[in-house]
């Protein structure tokens, strides 16, 4: 069984049971592996958690990195409608990964080494959307970054609790990355 067959179960897990769900046992029964599988790869739980933290930074970023290059946000409007792009989609065909990440991050508000583990590869994820922002026009990208996206994280994490057959951010979206990228502009 490889490593990221068992992460990605691991994902799925939470997804589909939240934090208190997950456990060797089941990862191993979502991949379809022996008992025992999971724990031979990742020995304790936190072992497990930092490595499925690395595996979802991965998967979207590799799911943004997929609409962002489609779409090529050149521009504040262009950036908006990758961003929509990307909330319907962590909301609907990865909802499951959305789900598992918002679920570490509650967990993480406890959890020390967790919260560190999030930090390392987060830095990533803000290194290559502070370049889209660059792209788009902003004039302060360390600026604009965690206001969009903090911004967009609330959009997602919304539509998921409370779902709404009618999800539809476009214009609050649009709205914030014109207004924000114009306001650096014009600093």
């Amino acid at each position: 069984m490889r490593r990221l067959e068992l992460l990605d179960a691991a994902i799925a897990v939470l997804g589909e049971s939240g934090m208190h769900g997950l456990t060797h046992r089941r990862v191993d029964t979502a991949a379809g592996a022996p008992a025992g599988t999971t724990s031979n790869h990742f020995r304790t739980r936190d072992a497990l958690l930092n490595a499925v933290v690395v595996r979802f930074a991965e998967r979207e970023r590799a799911n943004a990195e997929a609409i962002a290059g489609r779409l090529r946000p050149t521009s504040p409007a262009e950036l908006a409608a990758a961003l929509v792009e990307m909330a319907h989609a962590a909301t609907g065909e990865h909802r499951e990964l959305t789900l598992a990440r918002y679920a570490i991050l509650v967990e993480a508000g406890t959890a020390p080494g967790l919260r560190a583990q999030l930090l390392e590869t987060g830095a990533g994820v803000n290194d290559w959307f502070m370049a889209w922002l660059r792209l788009a026009g902003s004039a302060d990208p360390p600026r604009d970054a965690p206001i969009i996206m903090n911004h967009w994280t609330g959009v997602v994490l919304h539509e998921l609790a409370v779902p709404d057959p009618a999800f539809d951010p476009t214009a609050q979206i649009t709205t914030l990355v014109t207004t924000v990228l114009g306001a650096g502009v014009r600093a």
